[in-house]
């Protein structure tokens, strides 16, 4: 693997974080740092900065495509999407409107990341039924891949109305890239694969060593459905500061709040410290570290994967707008030429492709 086609991006859900008087920041403020995070991300030099959709009260994030635009009138170079769009409650054909604007908006620097997304509150608030649930998205996602021709569509299924001969605008210049999230499961690989597009890995429990069977299962389905071999993202949370303790000092409150919420909706044990460097050793999930110690993870996680792209989801929580933008400098001007470095001597498997 040319070790020049290696990508790294960030995402963020647009976590509320705290002031430095402790007190939450509002929703509003929330959504302005985002923008200053993906300006500064430019400024670094990262590939990729996704934002995730989200309709609950930790995440200030329900539109991210906005939030997107903005981000894209104040960059220049680096490429941005979501992460997730969750398709299953949305429209096919809005989605595919409002990123071909995006795309016209960013001179052709939008990619949609379509998922479920791990959380339900969109269903019942657009009017889904949570029985529902496959279908909704393996319908949808096959209406997306046909409005990604940008031809007229003919179409029909159960959850949502006909389409007959129908003429999607605006156009794109070059196409719309687009890609799936997947958590783990083999069908929704081989989905993604049968479909044509990009996949993106969602690793936020264990190494990423335990993903190469999907990684192989992926690459394997594309030969074996006559497709052309597409790209293989990994996304994962983290945070990058001097040293190991400052980042795991930095990193911890957030992480264990953000996780006790959602754990006692979701009958979880209480996170504690232990169980956190756990989770940003060699066998954990989390990039949380010194530069060299995220870069030879992430390294690490290429050699085992082949992927062409790193996303690090940063903001996990409550950690600070400050924090933040030191951790994604961090990440740009030390972590991007460390893994280069790293992987220049020992290549990944020769059969994972780059992206454009």
């Amino acid at each position: 693997m040319d070790v020049r086609s290696l990508e790294l991006g960030l995402d963020t859900f647009g976590d509320i974080s705290r002031a430095p008087d402790g007190s939450l920041l509002s929703d509003a403020q929330t959504i302005r740092n985002v923008v200053d995070q993906a300006v500064l991300a430019d400024e670094v030099g990262l590939s990729f900065f996704g934002v995730g959709e989200h309709h609950r009260k930790d995440f200030a994030v329900t539109s991210p495509e906005i939030v997107l635009a903005a981000a894209a009138a104040r960059t220049t170079n680096i490429h941005l999407g979501t992460a997730v769009t969750v398709l299953s409650s949305d429209d096919p054909v809005r989605v595919y409107e409002r990123f071909a604007t995006l795309d016209a908006i960013s001179n052709g620097r939008a990619e949609v990341i379509l998922g479920r997304g791990s959380f339900i509150e969109s269903f019942p608030l657009f009017g889904y039924d949570l029985a529902d649930y496959e279908q909704l998205f393996e319908e949808k996602l096959e209406l997306f891949s046909h409005l990604l021709t940008e031809k007229p569509v003919t179409w029909s299924g159960r959850t949502r109305a006909a389409l007959q001969d129908a003429d999607v605008y605006p156009k794109t210049e070059t196409g719309l890239t687009a890609w799936v999230g997947v958590g783990g499961s083999p069908e929704s690989v081989v989905r993604t694969a049968r479909y044509g597009y990009g996949l993106v890995l969602a690793i936020i429990g264990g190494s990423a060593a335990r993903f190469r069977p999907y990684a192989d299962l992926y690459r394997r389905s594309l030969a074996e459905l006559g497709k052309p071999q597409m790209p293989i993202s990994v996304h994962s949370p983290g945070h990058v500061a001097a040293t190991d303790e400052q980042a795991w000092d930095e990193a911890f409150e957030g992480v264990a709040e953000l996780n006790n919420t959602i754990g006692r909706e979701r009958g979880w044990p209480e996170y504690n410290r232990m169980r956190f460097q756990h989770d940003v050793g060699p066998e954990g999930s989390m990039y949380v570290g010194s530069p060299e110690t995220v870069a030879r993870k992430i390294a690490a996680t290429v050699r085992a994967l082949g992927n062409s792209r790193f996303q690090m989801k940063i903001a996990s929580g409550s950690i600070s707008h400050e924090r933040l933008l030191s951790s994604i400098e961090l990440y740009g001007t030390k972590v991007r030429p460390l893994v280069e470095e790293m992987l220049a001597d020992s290549s990944a498997p020769a059969d994972a492709p780059g992206i454009r």
